[in-house]
């Protein structure tokens, strides 16, 4: 039997898949602390797209934000996540913009790190890892990002793992699962090679529970030697989530595992999250069914609101099932890379233009051209090589071949962006300027959210759900509502 140690997932995994990454300070703030008794190995918080949509959607202060949730957990590393050739854009970020995100969050109190590439080139992932290290001797996470296809092999994974697990300045190998794909067999080969190549560094697994069966899958993974793995509280568990703590803890226990957390307070958070999320009108509570041809495109849970929302633009949601047939055809096309961020958005808006217009890569995003040419690195296998014709005979192929990414110094960047303040320069160089000036006009940063809530506001909820017609008032002796549909 063993010790498993348990890395929630309530504040970043959580609400990224339920939430669209709008979780505010406030609304976890009551709880955090809750959150930091626990007992988890690890608290994972944040990573470069809630700093976008934070100060975009919420006019929320970053940085402010953050420090307050570190300070509200100070017997718990809070860890932050970080795609190594790129930070909030789909494109490629300079290695020293790269690195100097690093150093801020080390600055802001983050003491853990996952760094990820999906082409797991690992040179960017070991020199970030490097600069965690140096800036505060922060615990690096290496993960290795599961995908299923005829090239995804135990020997390919166990390869690039072996780079990372040799590096000094990485103290873990992170299993993780964008699509919940992983059984028993397949977890009965990877596994044991992963605890071998690692060399008594421990592994994590995070498995997304897209098919509902990624809380078996972890208690398979630690029969064969996983030893962290990652949860959420339940209301932010499940669908494109993660496993719920909750369901976790009783099950390592009921296979005669231990573990150190402090069931009492998985209640309180449960409790919190659950009225946060349904006042704001975001998802709880999710579950999701067993679909086979979830396997075959492997797209992520988040992706498939955004195919929707795409589809209906054009008034074309009868062509969602030949999108999701493209979507697996363009990966094959374009050397399988792993369905997570960027490469999930690029072969999803492919697969969206394709059937839009009627003719394959007869538009080519300029992200597309830049993964061909091998700008994010050298794909897991080669890009079919008439779609390579097509997409480099693209218009824009000219254009962003001339161009390809820049590496100024930090020293070049603070002069471009006019400041020496290196948290100003994050935000400069990441956002538009209007959207900081916006965030900085809406005042300090909340430290509760509302859950007040009357029958009339539920009712009100309910039906902007369900309404189809134009105009609704809702009038009691309490309000006076009027709902109106645009677009």
């Amino acid at each position: 039997m063993a010790h498993i140690e348990f890395l929630d997932e309530t504040m970043r995994d959580g609400q990224q898949s339920l939430w669209g990454l709008r979780m505010q300070a406030g609304m976890a703030l009551p709880v955090s602390p809750l959150i930091d008794r626990t007992g988890f190995k690890i608290i994972d918080l944040t990573g470069g797209g809630m700093m976008d949509v934070l100060i975009r959607y919420c006019q929320e202060d970053y940085w402010s934000g953050l420090d307050l949730l570190v300070a509200s957990m100070p017997n718990t590393p809070v860890r932050a996540g970080l795609r190594a050739n790129a930070n909030v854009t789909f494109g490629i970020t300079p290695p020293a913009l790269m690195d100097l995100w690093v150093r801020r969050l080390c600055a802001h109190g983050v003491r853990s790190f996952w760094l990820y590439d999906v082409l797991l080139g690992t040179d960017n992932m070991r020199r970030l890892a490097k600069e965690a290290k140096a800036a505060n001797g922060a615990q690096v996470a290496g993960a290795i990002m599961f995908a299923l296809s005829p090239v995804h092999t135990d020997e390919y994974f166990i390869e690039k793992a072996g780079i990372l697990a040799s590096d000094p300045n990485i103290d873990s190998i992170l299993l993780y699962d964008t699509a919940g794909v992983l059984e028993r067999e397949r977890l009965s080969t990877l596994v044991p090679a992963l605890v071998k190549v690692a060399n008594g560094k421990p592994i994590e697994m995070h498995s997304n529970n897209l098919l509902g069966m990624s809380a078996k899958a972890y208690l398979d993974a630690i029969d064969f030697g996983v030893s962290v793995i990652h949860t959420a509280s339940r209301p932010m568990a499940n669908g494109p989530s993660v496993p719920s703590t909750e369901i976790m803890a009783k099950n390592v226990q009921l296979k005669g595992h231990t573990h150190n957390l402090d069931e009492s307070l998985f209640k309180p958070v449960a409790d919190h999250f659950e009225a946060v999320g349904k006042a704001a009108g975001f998802l709880v509570n999710q579950y999701a069914e067993y679909d086979v041809f979830s396997i075959e495109h492997q797209i992520p849970g988040g992706m498939m609101g955004t195919f929707k929302a795409q589809l209906a633009n054009h008034n074309m949601m009868d062509k969602l099932d030949e999108v999701l047939d493209e979507v697996a055809a363009v990966r094959r096309d374009l050397g399988y890379p792993g369905m997570a961020t960027p490469f999930s958005q690029l072969v999803g808006i492919q697969a969206v233009l394709n059937v839009v217009t009627g003719k394959r890569y007869g538009t080519v995003p300029d992200e597309v051209i830049q993964y061909a040419a091998e700008y994010y690195g050298k794909p897991v296998a080669p890009v079919d090589p008439e779609v390579m014709d097509k997409i480099m005979s693209s218009s824009r192929a000219k254009d962003v071949l001339a161009n390809p990414p820049e590496e100024p110094t930090l020293e070049e960047l603070k002069k471009r962006y006019g400041t020496e303040d290196e948290d100003e320069l994050i935000y400069r160089a990441f956002l538009p300027d209007a959207d900081v000036a916006k965030m900085r006009a809406a005042g300090p940063i909340k430290t509760t959210y509302p859950l007040l809530s009357t029958p009339e506001l539920e009712q009100a909820r309910k039906l902007m759900k369900i309404a189809n017609m134009p105009v609704i008032e809702v009038k009691s002796s309490t309000l006076n509502m009027t709902l109106r549909k645009y677009g």
